[in-house]
């Protein structure tokens, strides 16, 4: 298994994890990933930027994360609670693993990954949210030490849980 950056021409793979994701959401009534987003353009500009990760398996992806260092605008007001830290952190968008690829820890292995990125550039802590009906999220970050921090409303409006892990 190979963690490395995503590369253009991965967007061809990446979008069917992202497709099988939405098609999950829908499935469980979960607003999150709806209206098409993210689509191959935002997947695009991810890998541009040089956020964009993968997991492979003799050579095929089979999960994908954003790991940013970037300010998460949304994350400057916190609320019903407040974040651990106020200094730098890398904040994790968009983590999905193939649908016949689940339950083999490789969500575990994308937060793992994340975490030792943090460690290795020196920056205190990681950042995620996630829908409030999404509970196998929420579930597998409270079993990897985040703590729950509060609620975010993402630009639109829609409300989010955040949480966050000091990893330094």
């Amino acid at each position: 298994m190979e963690f490395r950056k995503a590369a253009a021409e991965d967007v061809a793979e990446i979008m069917p994890i992202i497709q099988e994701a939405q098609q999950q959401f829908r499935e469980r009534n979960i607003s999150q990933w709806t209206n098409g987003y993210p689509d191959e353009a935002t997947i695009s500009e991810d890998i541009g930027l040089g956020e964009s990760y993968v997991l492979t398996q003799s050579g095929v992806i089979i999960a994908s994360t954003v790991i940013s260092p970037r300010e998460e605008m949304t994350y400057r007001t916190i609320y019903e609670g407040e974040w651990m830290s106020r200094g730098d952190y890398l904040v994790i968008h968009r983590l999905a693993v193939k649908n016949d690829m689940k339950k083999q820890g490789l969500a575990s292995l994308l937060l793992k990954e994340t975490e030792k990125m943090a460690r290795d550039r020196a920056i205190p802590s990681v950042k995620v949210d996630t829908h409030e009906r999404n509970v196998p999220m929420q579930q597998l970050l409270l079993s990897h030490g985040y703590t729950y921090c509060g609620v975010i409303y993402l630009t639109e409006g829609s409300k989010r849980l955040a949480y966050e892990k000091l990893v330094q």
